[in-house]
């Protein structure tokens, strides 16, 4: 089973990035993987040529649009003939409403109509969006008809023949005022061929109704939001015509402890006002399974963050991972015993000016600002 990620996730950037961000995000990793780097790496190679690929597509506007509606199958059998869009000109006018709303008025010239894509959700946890894994799913879809192998024909060896109306263009025409207007043929339904003896079990459809179950590979380092293409794997096409693809819609359930900011990790921790101000040492899990200790020194603030180099989430199509955040908040302790009330108070009483000022010069600074405000020195 061919599978394709979506451009967007290639280059790691939301569907709605402006072209400033298309190019922000190749030249990042253009730089991270381009051979010169990678001497030797073959996968890197791989990654380079997948980057190029996307941002070839994303930085034209004219492909991108193409490829937002009709994703990789815009760009595949290397022009209109073969499915693909034409952006280099000189096929005319005809040509292009032929690429465009070809499919919408019953196929292109003498073709078949392929089968519909299909697109599904999938939920995965955060762990698994981390690790990369294989699920099951089952797709309600259409299926080529066994009884018939497709034909739509009780007599196997008829088959369909030629229709009679459009003469297997697929297409008819008929004059309204001064426009010639063209539209899928009444007879045939934009097949160009027609069935005498349909089959019983398909009523001459060639597909039946059926649920498939297929197994799909989400690599590790997904994002929210991704769309995998698993290319034929969508609607069987009647009567001998081509599948359509399946379109997989990743969807990543939050976790209760990581948030997640590309391919880093954050995770707040509260600390004891105890702890802050003494300093201490915590333990802290990690997204792998891990558990890794930290050194908070005497004095740390809300909204310090200390660093884990490597311990954040996958890099897509990479074995390296991004860093883990870990965000101090310091908690200020409720319903006081009548002791520890006193030894608070007998702190503050005993701190001298100059001694709140070294120990706490954010709140001092900024109660001189607000002081000289009221002086009208500010």
């Amino acid at each position: 089973m061919a599978t394709k990620l979506d451009y967007y996730a290639t280059l790691e950037i939301s569907r709605d990035a402006n072209g400033d961000e298309v190019k922000k995000a190749y030249r990042r990793l253009a730089m991270q993987y381009h051979p010169d780097r990678n001497p030797g790496d073959a996968s890197a190679e791989a990654r380079f040529k997948e980057i190029s690929e996307a941002y070839d597509v994303l930085k034209d506007d004219q492909k991108r649009a193409a490829y937002d509606r009709f994703g990789h199958a815009a760009f595949e059998g290397g022009g209109p003939g073969a499915g693909g869009f034409d952006f280099g000109g000189g096929g005319g006018l005809g040509d292009i409403f032929e690429q465009m709303f070809g499919d919408m008025m019953g196929g292109r010239r003498g073709g078949r109509r392929s089968g519909s894509d299909i697109q599904v959700q999938v939920s995965i946890s955060f762990t698994e969006a981390f690790s990369g894994i294989k699920k099951a799913i089952t797709v309600p879809t259409r299926v080529t008809c066994e009884s018939c192998e497709g034909t739509g024909s009780a007599d196997r060896d008829q088959g369909a023949e030629t229709c009679p109306t459009c003469h297997g263009a697929g297409k008819v025409r008929a004059q309204q005022g001064f426009f010639l207007v063209e539209r899928a043929c009444p007879t045939c339904h934009g097949a160009g061929k027609v069935v005498r003896n349909p089959c019983t079990v398909c009523r001459g459809a060639g597909t039946v109704e059926r649920e498939r179950t297929l197994e799909v590979a989400i690599p590790a380092g997904v994002e929210d939001g991704t769309r995998i293409r698993l290319s034929g794997e969508g609607e069987a096409g009647g009567k001998g015509a081509q599948p359509g693809d399946l379109y997989v819609h990743i969807a990543v359930e939050p976790h209760p402890i990581f948030q997640r900011d590309g391919t880093n990790i954050y995770c707040r921790v509260p600390l004891r006002m105890t702890q802050a101000a003494l300093g201490t040492e915590i333990e802290v899990p990690v997204v792998d399974g891990s558990r890794a200790k930290v050194k908070v020194p005497a004095g740390t603030q809300t909204g310090e963050n200390f660093r884990l180099r490597g311990k954040g989430f996958s890099v897509l199509r990479s074995s390296a991972r991004g860093d883990m955040y870990i965000q101090v908040s310091v908690e200020t302790p409720h319903h006081l015993t009548k002791r520890q009330r006193e030894l608070l108070e007998e702190y503050e009483s005993e701190t001298e000016a100059d001694d709140h000022a070294r120990a706490n010069p954010e709140s001092t600074g900024f109660f001189s600002k607000v002081r000289d405000f009221f002086e009208g020195k500010l």
